[in-house]
């Protein structure tokens, strides 16, 4: 049977393309639930205080950076979503001393428009919030070389490089409500893919590039960082591809539970740990990495159930 199209965006394919009897079951699950999700390769771990979360998040910087040697430097990917560990990883690598001169950081992602990358100087710039969040705030004798922290531009062929120049212990990211990490978003319902959403092997074999935002993202965005106006909101991006995701060594999702919400944070883990893979969920294309980790506010994990407000 064909598959439905989207309740969101009949143009596009998003979670809502998938088997009504998978949601529903989804919906279903409980926290001790997701607990059990977890398999070879899929760990799934809960903290009970947002500020445990937030510092659990903020030191894999300090496990990758701390690997990085003359001879292996080392680096981690990191997102702008969530932003509250990047100030205590400034904290930290300053109380600790970390001469960071050998590691790495890739930005996940970055607005396009107008045929190129915005500047530092735009409001909603992901390099500016790195740099004003984190990177600033380290003492000047501990900071990276310049040439060791990698955006992606427009033309991504230098940041694309750049990931052979280190080894990224880890990616860390948060969940969009369309279900990406980074800006891998659906795809458009279109051409050879106007019937099946692109096969996960096919998805899986982009890199990093200039991408259109699904409409859900763009809500999203405008909501988080916005104040709710979609028209500010660039509906292009750059992302980091799965190409370089599958180069990382861990790759880490973080779930405060405000960036997607308590159905969306049940799918993603339920579709890796059933090994389930398919492009109407980019998340669920980490069913098939061997490293994967999800962490979780516990109390931010909701439930499905009908509450009326």
């Amino acid at each position: 049977m064909a598959r439905p199209l989207s309740t969101i965006a009949p143009g596009w394919w998003d979670y809502t393309t998938l088997p009504r009897e998978l949601l529903a079951e989804v919906s279903r699950l409980t926290a001790e639930d997701i607990l059990r999700l977890g398999r070879d390769g899929f760990r799934v771990v809960f903290y009970d205080d947002l500020r445990e979360f937030f510092l659990a998040e903020a030191l894999e910087y300090i496990e990758a950076w701390r690997q990085a040697t003359p001879d292996e430097p080392v680096g981690i990917c990191g997102p702008i979503g969530p932003t509250e560990q990047l100030p205590l990883v400034a904290q930290l690598v300053n109380a600790l001393e970390i001469n960071l001169r050998h590691a790495h950081f890739w930005g996940m992602d970055e607005w396009y428009m107008n045929g190129k990358e915005v500047g530092e100087d735009h409001p909603l710039s992901f390099a500016k919030c790195d740099r004003e969040m984190c990177f600033n705030r380290i003492r000047p004798d501990l900071r990276m070389p310049e040439s060791n922290l990698h955006f992606p531009k427009a033309d991504p062929a230098a940041y694309i490089q750049s990931w052979s120049k280190a080894r990224c212990a880890i990616m860390q990211g948060g969940q969009g409500e369309v279900k990406h990490w980074a800006f891998n978003d659906p795809p458009r319902r279109t051409g050879k893919h106007a019937d099946e959403p692109p096969a996960p092997a096919e998805y899986c074999r982009q890199t990093t590039r200039v991408v259109e935002l699904h409409p859900l993202t763009l809500v999203q965005n405008a909501r988080t960082s916005g104040g709710g106006n979609i028209p500010s909101v660039p509906n292009m991006a750059i992302s980091v591809g799965p190409v370089e995701t599958w180069r990382a060594g861990r790759v880490s999702i973080w779930h405060p539970g405000w960036h997607d919400n308590p159905f969306g944070i049940r799918l993603s883990a339920y579709m890796i740990s059933k090994r389930l893979p398919d492009a109407s969920v980019p998340m669920s294309l980490l069913a098939d990495h061997a490293n994967v980790q999800f962490n979780y506010y516990r109390p931010g994990i909701g439930t499905c159930e009908a509450e009326m407000h």
